[in-house]
């Protein structure tokens, strides 16, 4: 039933009534600037009846932008008119179709000739993730409502699956057999012999474990002929038979919609090693994918520690550019080796010089990036040069008479204020026009908070594997502590703390005991134990309610205007808005 529903899934019931349609006489200037003030992804040309002439994209306005084009002519002489639309009725399947092999990201929704609505990628996106969550709570709930024992195992013999059946049976919790080894518990388990042979073991009296037997079948899933794993029964073998069928179709259908997702999703919300999933960081990381896509000047500033270089190689990684990615630290050049290390020289250029030469900064980057940190430190009497270099586009090594072309992006960072700095004269306005074409301000990680249970796993994992340590419980008070105190080193110092506590932890555990005493201190008087969160878990939760109660407030209960405060689709916060029963 769930299939055939799918299948007949309708473009109207998912179509985006969000969209920007102009005139065709509209300047282009114009145009460009109701999309980017709306963070919309294009813009459709219409007459007065509402049927549409034309198209342009954000992909189309970034040509336009580094191109040298008229941007003062009406949008009617660059709009793409050969824009495929579909209509309300159609199916979902068709119009993914579409998308995928025209390898587009929207298409308009018509009906009766005049423009009705949007259908982006991410619409198709999102009922395909709830469709997937549907699936699954489906099936979990009829598998663990089932009188036969259940187990499922992964192709290597992990244990996945483990019914509340299964529990009463063998007597151990699904916490504690979920992804170990099956073997390490039973092991003259009869899946073992599937895993090896991918031969079906049907009807057979075994014994599981000492003193006890079952009727036990066992059959392997097979998904696209790609060996997946291990279903096994005990109990009524006859039952078994229908419920078998019904879990290899599910895995089937589960498979497929992962496909989907991964098709037209091509990367999400995600960017290089950018960790966060708070609605700021998210606005930080589109910009980032944005701008990645031009060779535009990018100056990102933020507190120390907040990532900046991070999100600087996510930018070139993410970027068309072939070149190396090379970060600088200015504040610590001296003025003396400032050339040398920028410009480079030829060989015997000075006494000390290498007889080969060396590259500059700016010869290695060619083609690619340089990421200039700490720019409010290099001196003012320094800036000049540098300015020369961005202006010109070419090097000249120290004792060569022949200057080198270059093709490099610049991306630098700061954690001064330089509009400041230029009134008060200690950075020059010309190069600081020159390198904030695109400003990104990255968030302290205390208007963030959300995202510190995400770092601290990544860091925790990193720090174990490096130092061989393997942790296997941390107390709830630890993360209670974390998400009061107020990181004034940021991210830098939340990595710093982990590892403190990695170190300083006994017997594979991380109490309150191996949180520094300083951070222990700092968030003494900012503890409410009345409101103290029982466990990770609702903390999370409370976190996303009073984001959530707070967008809806300043929305003025307009949901679709919350949801582009949270930075999610509507389609998510009508979930979550059930989930929390809201």
């Amino acid at each position: 039933m769930l299939e055939n529903k799918m299948q007949y899934y309708r473009v109207n019931e998912i179509f985006s009534k969000d969209y920007i349609s102009v005139e065709p006489h509209m300047k282009l200037s114009e145009v460009i600037y109701f999309v980017l003030r709306e963070n919309m992804q294009e813009a459709l040309i219409m007459d007065g009846d509402k049927k549409l002439l034309g198209m342009i994209t954000l992909a189309d306005i970034s040509v336009f932008l580094k191109g040298r084009y008229d941007l003062s002519l009406p949008v009617s002489q660059y709009m793409k008119t050969d824009v495929l639309t579909t209509q309300g009725d159609e199916l979902i399947s068709k119009a993914r179709k579409i998308l995928i092999e025209k390898k587009i990201g929207r298409l308009p929704v018509c009906d009766g000739g005049q423009v009705i609505g949007i259908l982006r990628s991410d619409n198709i996106r999102d009922s395909y993730y709830m469709k997937l969550e549907m699936i699954n709570k489906q099936y979990r709930h009829i598998i663990n409502n089932m009188h036969e024992g259940v187990t499922v195992t992964d192709a290597t013999g992990y244990v996945i699956f483990w019914n509340k059946s299964a529990e009463k049976i063998y007597g151990i919790k699904a916490t504690d057999i979920l992804y170990q080894k099956l073997i390490d518990f039973f092991p003259n388990a009869l899946t073992q012999s599937v895993i090896e042979s991918r031969i079906p073991i049907e009807n057979v009296y075994h014994s599981p474990k000492p003193n006890y037997y079952v009727i036990i079948s066992a059959l392997p899933i097979f998904i696209e002929d790609e060996f997946m794993g291990v279903v096994a029964t005990e109990r009524d073998v006859t039952e078994y038979r229908n419920l078998s069928v019904s879990l290899e179709k599910a895995n089937s259908q589960i498979n497929l919609l992962k496909e989907e997702v991964e098709k037209i999703t091509q990367g999400g919300f995600s960017l290089g090693n950018i960790i966060g999933k708070s609605p700021v960081i998210q606005g930080k990381i589109q910009l980032a994918k944005h701008v990645s896509q031009t060779d535009t000047s990018v100056l990102i500033t933020g507190e120390s520690g907040t990532g900046k270089e991070v999100f600087a190689r996510a930018i070139h990684h993410h970027s068309k550019r072939q070149g190396h990615f090379v970060p600088v630290n200015c504040s610590a050049i001296p003025q003396s080796l400032f050339e040398s290390e920028f410009f480079g020289y030829v060989g015997g250029a000075f006494t000390g010089a290498l007889k080969r030469g060396k590259l500059g900064y700016f010869e290695l980057a060619n083609n690619g990036t340089i990421f200039l940190d700490e720019i409010g430190d290099l001196p003012i009497e320094l800036q000049a040069k540098l300015l020369r270099v961005l202006q010109e586009g070419n090097v000249l090594r120290i004792g060569s008479e022949k200057s080198i072309s270059i093709d490099v992006r610049i991306i630098s960072a700061t954690n001064r204020n330089l509009k400041d700095m230029v009134k008060k004269g200690y950075f020059r306005e010309d190069l600081y026009y020159r390198l904030n074409v695109v400003e990104m301000e990255l968030p302290p990680l205390r208007d963030r908070k959300e995202d510190i249970v995400l770092l601290f796993d990544y860091f925790l994992q990193e720090i174990c594997r490096k130092n061989n340590i393997k942790i296997h419980h941390i107390e709830k008070e630890v993360f209670d502590i974390l998400y009061k105190y107020e990181w004034k080193g940021n991210i830098r110092e939340l990595r710093n703390t982990v590892e403190c506590m990695v170190v300083l932890s006994y017997d594979h555990r991380i109490t309150m005991s191996s949180i520094p005493q300083y951070i222990i201190e700092g968030t003494l008087d900012k503890i409410d134990k009345r409101t103290k969160p029982s466990s990770l878990e609702d903390m999370v939760k409370s976190s996303e309610i009073d984001m959530i109660r707070n967008a809806l407030a300043e929305a003025k209960g307009n949901k679709a205007k919350a949801a582009k405060l949270l930075n999610i689709p509507r389609s998510t916060l009508y979930y979550k808005l059930s989930q929390y029963g809201m």
